[in-house]
């Protein structure tokens, strides 16, 4: 693989072995951003000044025989919703565009002292919630495979970033979808680890402080061993719980593919998907029951998955309407009032949840730890499931009234929510998920898949995935970057 599209574990081993400064590689990439990001717009906060002086510190280290950890010189760039001292964190919303970050998030701190540095910030949209990334500070990011198509959201500018070659490693977050979304429209792999495991702190807006339910900050990457590798460095306690506690993520038990129990799930009709991508599942248990792997595509948890996504729903949106502000507030009261009160869909759903007090939290939640119950019985007999992550690959821009939105999926308008359903179905009962590239649809674009495990199985999610790659490729970049 060309220098650009290098893994991030590649590049810390060239760094190390002197092959490459980390003054070269830095300036590398920030030549390919000057030259490719203007029609992308991914990278969308620069700080090349602050990143040239950091690299240069670290070629200093390693003159001087001292390691600064398992990313030392590595260049990267993040996701504009984390604080970095000196540089806005606007999460999108134009009332936040002079927010400007007093001290760096927790996932920095912890991206820092293994040795990387940053770059800059990579694109959102609005309060992280959409499957694109536009707004009106920034712009709108497009996606390297076919600019006039959604990277996807909320992470959207950091898939794309990957995609293109405009930075090494990346970190995210996904509460519907975030870091999965654009990992699957970009052909990257992405990680959303269980609930609680990477600390979210610097990951707000002001006055928000506590870890919100359901959402979780993670890597985005270029392979799954950099999956692997950023996990390590980020995940861990909660700076005010690590006094008094440790996280010791089990290891994968599997060697080979032959060894996995899997189980395919490839559409619902609930959500469904479309054919390419529903048989992309399919082909892949195939080859996996080729190999010698256990598989099943009748085998599921004892839920009702209906009961599952409504549980999902109103734990989503009572995190994303503690978000809101006033403005986005009335907007969505606006919205609300010309909907049709028979509406069922999603979007509806999710707009009158948003401003409604949510009295019956305990109810929900004691229905979601059965879940969690279900789900930790169902993974004592498998250890992997596979799913779509959305309905079809990268869709084109569509920057129309939010809750007007359908998404034409093989022939057949679906509301633009409804495909949320494949990142709720783990979300919800805190799993992990790991979304990976399976190779090109029939129209050219990528398409990922969910591995999804039992809760702090992160590690067995991500290394099924690494084993993938011999099977399908791995990541494959776009042509012209």
């Amino acid at each position: 693989m060309s220098l650009e599209f290098s893994t991030a574990s590649e590049l810390a081993r060239m760094l190390r072995d002197g092959e490459i400064s980390s003054l070269e590689l830095t300036n590398f990439y920030i030549d390919r951003i000057e030259r490719f990001d203007e029609e992308i717009n991914a990278v969308v906060v620069r700080d090349f000044e602050r990143a040239r002086e950091a690299a240069a510190a670290a070629d200093q280290a390693l003159a001087e025989g001292r390691d600064l950890g398992p990313l030392h010189g590595v260049p990267m760039t993040i996701k504009e919703a984390y604080d970095i001292k000196g540089l806005p964190t606007t999460w999108g919303i134009p009332a936040f565009k002079d927010n400007v970050a007093t001290q760096d998030a927790e996932t920095v701190r912890r991206l820092k002292a293994a040795g990387a540095h940053f770059l800059g910030k990579t694109n959102v949209p609005i309060n992280l919630a959409d499957f694109q990334s536009y707004n009106e500070i920034y712009g709108t990011t497009r996606n390297p495979w076919d600019l006039s198509r959604s990277p996807g959201g909320s992470s959207g500018g950091s898939a794309a970033a990957l995609a293109a070659g405009l930075s090494a490693l990346e970190s995210g977050s996904d509460i519907g979808g975030s870091i999965r979304n654009p990992a699957h429209f970009c052909g990257v792999y992405g990680h959303k680890p269980t609930w609680s495991i990477v600390p979210q702190q610097g990951h707000a807006l002001p006055g928000m402080l506590s870890t919100p339910d359901i959402a979780v900050v993670g890597p985005l990457a270029r392979s799954a061993e950099d999956l692997a590798l950023c996990l390590d460095v980020v995940a861990g306690p909660e700076p005010l719980d690590s006094p008094g506690w440790k996280l010791d993520l089990p290891r994968p038990k599997a060697r080979t593919l032959s060894d996995y129990r899997v189980a395919l799930w490839p559409t619902d009709p609930l959500a469904p998907v479309a054919h390419e991508v529903s048989d992309r599942v399919q082909d892949l248990g195939d080859r996996l029951a080729h190999l010698g792997a256990t598989v099943s595509d009748v085998a599921r948890p004892a839920l009702d998955p209906a009961e599952s996504h409504e549980i999902y729903l109103y734990t989503l949106n009572g995190v994303m309407a503690a978000g809101f502000t006033d403005e986005q507030i009335a907007l969505f009261e606006a919205q609300t009032a010309t909907l049709d009160p028979e509406d069922t869909s999603d979007g509806a759903l999710m707009a009158r949840s948003a401003i409604q007090k949510h009295r019956e939290w305990l109810r929900y939640d004691n229905r979601r730890e059965a879940l969690r119950m279900v789900w930790r019985e169902f993974f004592s007999e498998w250890d992997i499931l596979i799913c779509p992550q959305m309905a079809t690959p990268a869709f084109e821009h569509d920057h129309s009234l939010f809750l007007t939105r359908t998404l034409e999926v093989d022939g057949f308008l679906q509301p633009y929510f409804q495909q949320i359903f494949w990142a709720g179905l783990p979300t919800v009962s805190y799993l992990p998920s790991t979304v990976f590239p399976t190779g090109p649809s029939a129209g050219g674009l990528p398409i990922g898949l969910q591995a999804i495990g039992a809760e702090y199985n992160d590690h067995t999610c991500i290394d099924f995935a690494r084993l993938l790659a011999d099977e399908y490729g791995g990541f494959v970049p776009p042509s012209g970057y």
